[in-house]
């Protein structure tokens, strides 16, 4: 019966040679985090050099901005929002759990199911969001080469693209990482070649004229940049420190992380802001294809390598936050393999493509209004995390994640109060500038009149206040209301005492696994059973 139920049980090696992650939402042994912080440049880089993020200096001209207003805040913005997704993952080093199971430590082991499904809901709608610009994409570019370009073609490359993807998540995260790695250097050869090749499309004259905004739409702007890049993946960035050593350095993980997230973005949206501040007619169609306008100035004999780098790129960035989803998806109780569960959110990506893609009239009203949308509770929810982990001076309780009756109990009422109250009135605070696109969202922005901001028509209505009152204002309560809990917590014998008892070895693989060496353990935490 023991080796019956070993033989699911891998090692590093094992998952190595058979090629598939078995391994889901329990915590890592020490034994197989061998990962150094510098490891983590190469997802971030590579899920983030694309050429679509030239197509966001669209979206922040957009704004009314000047070019030298545009600059600023998209720097600041992508670099302060990859920071913050640098300090998630020291939660990640600490715990060496997925993000949504490190988060029952500020919410409770049931509690944390609120911010999971915000989180789930994210991470669908992004990993289906870069799916559809590849198809997109393969549909303009073969327009351009004078293929086939209807509906035959979008179907076959939305079937490649779901396949692409879903077959790396699948494969889990040493495959991941080693995709990655190479990816990093195709998609950024491709993208410098782009730069090259249009540069002669850049008007210094027309850029420099864009007039200046008001200060109301420079902070709509950055919050837009914040959502789009760094915010857009917090809610993740634990996942994959969870392999790092536990001696490795916390200033390190966030260095790697930001560095490798933010570098490829800052330098693609200020050349993207030179084309779009250069050619109004090239701003305005990025809004309906992003990846395909860009593809317009291009000479047809390099069309075919762009997109095929392009859909690359795209994948790359679907493809962690699909492999990301489906350990949220066990987080919430699912209990199902991992690999079944980056399946299930596969069939839901290709659905999405397949709807926006043939039935929907508009992508980036939507798609903007989705952000904002979301992107006030998961503010909420990384201002409640970054406290929360500011706080703690010892690592998780690792075992006590998956415990009711452990130290993180089964409901922090405090910091779900706290993202609840957050998020309403952040939602208070922002607008859905796509009205006639995303009607369902017209409730938003009940706040701007009594607090005096100008209402729904204000100059203030766009600077989109919410996500970041969201953030600040959860970061400020749970440092004063959870510093008491987090002490009390910690009072307790900690995962490093307990990691060094004699006992330790055994009594952790029990918990982890289920597998029963000497006396009975505990039930599997591995399926996301609490």
């Amino acid at each position: 019966m023991l080796d019956a139920m070993t033989t699911d049980v891998h090692s590093t090696a094992d998952v190595r040679r058979l090629g598939v992650e078995t391994t889901g939402i329990e915590i890592i042994d020490e034994a197989e985090r061998t990962a150094e912080p510098r490891d983590l440049f190469w997802p971030w880089f590579a899920a983030n050099v694309s050429v679509f993020g030239i197509s966001y200096a669209a979206f922040v001209l957009g704004f009314g901005v000047s070019f030298w207003q545009a600059a600023v805040v998209s720097v600041v913005g992508i670099v302060v929002s990859f920071l913050l997704c640098g300090i998630i993952a020291i939660a990640g080093k600490r715990g060496s759990a997925p993000t949504m199971i490190l988060s029952r430590a500020a919410f409770g082991v049931s509690g944390q199911k609120v911010p999971g499904v915000i989180s789930w809901l994210t991470s669908i709608g992004w990993e289906t969001f870069l799916a559809i610009l590849a198809v997109l994409a393969t549909g303009t570019i073969f327009e351009r080469l004078g293929w086939a370009h209807g509906t035959t073609t979008k179907v076959i490359a939305t079937v490649l693209v779901a396949l692409l993807i879903v077959s790396a998540s699948v494969a889990g995260y040493h495959i991941i990482m080693r995709m990655q790695s190479v990816l990093t250097w195709v998609t950024g050869i491709v993208t410098v070649l782009y730069i090259a090749m249009t540069i002669k499309d850049v008007h210094w004259s027309a850029v420099s004229a864009l007039p200046s905004g008001s200060m109301q739409a420079a902070i709509g702007a950055l919050v837009l940049v914040m959502t789009g890049f760094g915010l857009g993946w917090i809610n993740i960035a634990a996942d994959w420190s969870r392999y790092q050593r536990r001696d490795a350095s916390g200033g390190a993980v966030v260095g790697w992380n930001t560095f490798g997230g933010a570098i490829a973005p800052v330098i693609l949206v200020l050349y993207g802001l030179l084309l779009a501040g250069s050619d109004k007619k090239l701003a305005d169609g990025i809004g309906g294809d992003p990846i395909g306008t860009l593809a317009t100035l291009l000479p047809t004999w390099v069309l075919v390598p762009f997109l095929v780098a392009v859909i690359l790129s795209l994948v790359s960035g679907a493809v962690l936050g699909i492999y990301s989803s489906g350990l949220t998806l066990l987080s919430l109780g699912v209990r199902i393999p991992r690999p079944s569960a980056a399946l299930v959110d596969g069939v839901i990506l290709t659905a999405g493509t397949i709807w926006v893609v043939f039935f929907a009239q508009s992508f980036i009203g939507p798609f903007q209004s989705f952000l904002i949308t979301l992107g006030v509770p998961l503010a909420a929810w990384a201002g409640i995390m970054i406290a929360d982990i500011a706080l703690r001076r010892r690592d998780y309780a690792d075992d006590e994640l998956f415990d009711k009756q452990g130290r993180y109990g089964a409901w922090d009422w405090v910091s779900i109060v706290t993202m609840v109250v957050t998020s309403v009135l952040g939602w208070g605070l922002v607008i859905n500038t796509f009205a006639k696109d995303a009607s369902w969202n017209n409730w938003q922005g009940f706040l701007l009149g009594p607090l005096g901001l100008g209402g729904k028509n204000g100059n203030w209505a766009y600077a989109n206040l919410g996500v970041l009152g969201a953030l600040v204002f959860s970061f400020l309560i749970t440092l004063v209301a959870r510093r008491g809990i987090i002490r009390d917590q910690e009072r307790e014998r900690g995962f490093a005492e307990y990691r060094d008892a004699p006992e330790a070895p055994r009594a952790a693989t029990e918990r982890r696994t289920g597998v029963m060496t000497e006396e009975p353990a505990n039930p599997a935490t591995a399926d996301g059973s609490e």
